[in-house]
């Protein structure tokens, strides 16, 4: 197999030793497996700036989206109502959840090189007393777009609604502070920014919001209450919980805390994407965004001159080391590159000599 790094939002290039974590056997209902599951959950609290007296977190098997689909239906439910900001792939991706899980919403589309606006959300919400939660995406790898939770938690608790957010591809990578924000559903994915790898999601939960799902849920395996309560116990989750992935990510959790937290991955991140975009500019591609760039994953336009395919990119770059990712918006020829994982400015300056290679042929 070819050896090569991947320059994605998720799944994406971990340590030689997170993946050695992943050797070891381990039983689900073993006492010292249970011990890792609280000890995952209780530093998660302390990454989001939350106190166990007010949040608590459930693990949930599968990808990040069997989380936000067990948030959205365990948390609405039959009798609430569903507001979605939406302004790329995975906010409308909510909608497909409401849609199957019968519940009723709204949906307020933005573009997708355009922030949600707080204004037309508050807006909306006083216009429809039904109500009752609000859900967004917080970093929309769609784009790379960095969304402003800020001034859309103030718009929305200002008006007594409960407030989801999707952040799958920025907690860990982008500071969030949840207590002060008033988020009561946050939702992210092992193998995003703590850099751990694919197989469960986790929501981190204001207790007293988490406590009125109770009944709530359309779905046996994602139902979000019934899973806390179970792993509250004692650490057991209910159903086979992915062993491996679990002892992984406590690894990469160690390891978030050992390159300086939060703060100096996020640096680490921004440096990548800083250096990437004025790479890429000089080789005459150009970025979709104008502004609200994340330092998560950066979508390029295609020169245009250009006279070349994605598959043929891909593979070129791909038989080089590294693997990008595909456009994903529809109104603009596109490709994407992340910045996330352990990737560092010299791969990126790697990745310069490789396109200068591709685009001189």
């Amino acid at each position: 197999m070819i050896n090569y790094k991947l320059l994605t939002p998720g799944p994406l290039t971990t340590t030689e030793t997170v993946k050695k974590e992943m050797l070891v056997d381990h039983c689900t209902w073993d006492n010292d497996y249970k011990q890792i599951t609280q000890y995952i959950r209780k530093d998660l609290l302390r990454i989001a700036h939350v106190s166990e007296k007010e949040y608590t977190v459930v693990l949930m098997q599968g990808s990040g989206t069997f989380g936000v689909e067990s948030t959205l239906t365990s948390s609405v439910g039959k009798k609430g109502k569903l507001l979605i900001a939406a302004n790329g792939a995975y906010g409308e991706r909510m909608e497909d959840i409401a849609k199957h899980a019968g519940i009723d919403y709204k949906i307020l589309n933005f573009r997708y090189n355009e922030v949600p606006d707080a204004k037309i959300i508050a807006n909306e919400i006083e216009n429809d007393p039904a109500i009752t939660h609000v859900s967004m995406v917080h970093c929309e790898t769609t784009s790379g777009i960095i969304n402003d939770i800020v001034a859309v938690a103030k718009a929305v608790k200002s008006l007594g609604r409960t407030f989801i957010v999707d952040a799958m591809s920025s907690f860990g990578g982008v500071d969030i502070d949840v207590a002060g924000l008033g988020i009561d559903f946050i939702i992210s994915s092992a193998n995003k920014c703590i850099q751990g790898v694919p197989g469960f999601s986790f929501i981190i939960c204001r207790r007293s919001e988490l406590k009125k799902c109770e009944g709530n849920a359309v779905s046996l395996s994602l139902d979000l209450y019934d899973q806390w309560e179970c792993m509250e116990r004692d650490g057991k989750w209910r159903f086979t919980s992915p062993t491996h992935v679990v002892l992984a990510f406590a690894k990469a959790l160690e390891e978030l805390e050992a390159e300086g937290g939060v703060k100096a991955r996020c640096a680490r991140y921004s440096e990548n994407n800083r250096l990437l975009i004025e790479k890429m500019t000089s080789l005459g591609f150009s970025t979709y965004l104008d502004s609200n760039q994340s330092p998560i994953i950066t979508t390029f336009l295609y020169p245009d001159a250009a006279n070349f395919s994605f598959e043929e990119m891909y593979r070129f770059i791909k038989d080089r080391g590294y693997a990008i990712y595909p456009g994903k918006v529809t109104d603009a020829d596109v490709f994407r590159i992340g910045n996330i994982g352990e990737i560092y400015t010299e791969d990126i300056e790697k990745l310069y000599g490789i396109f200068a290679d591709f685009v001189s042929r």
